[in-house]
């Protein structure tokens, strides 16, 4: 059973092509085991409505910010919006900043029902 659906918005897209193929395939078997489990080491509340999807391969902590869209009644969506190398302990608030103003814009591109 899954959880959720997992949807990538063109930031986060452009960050998973710059990497290479064995951590792009691991980055995607995380995401796959995060919609069966919900698993908290794999996905993970940041602050608001901002999570993170994480992945630790070949040295690198490698993160992926997301949000929930649960408007849809029929399926539960996961929307990621950027990614990044984590360097420091704590998530650069600049990248939590970008998820909330990549968030607003796709509640606010969204058709309404």
């Amino acid at each position: 059973m899954k959880y959720f659906e997992t949807r990538f918005m063109e930031e986060a897209n452009e960050f998973i092509a710059e990497l290479d193929p064995k951590t792009i395939k691991k980055i995607f078997y995380n995401i796959d085991l995060a919609e069966q489990t919900n698993d908290p080491k794999l996905f993970k509340k940041l602050q608001n409505d901002i999570w993170e999807l994480r992945t630790k391969f070949g040295g690198l902590q490698i993160r992926l910010l997301a949000f929930w869209d649960k408007s849809d009644n029929n399926k539960t969506l996961v929307i990621a919006t950027n990614g990044f190398i984590k360097k420091v302990d704590k998530v650069p608030i600049n990248e939590i900043e970008r998820a909330e103003r990549l968030r607003e814009k796709y509640f606010q591109n969204k058709p309404k029902k």
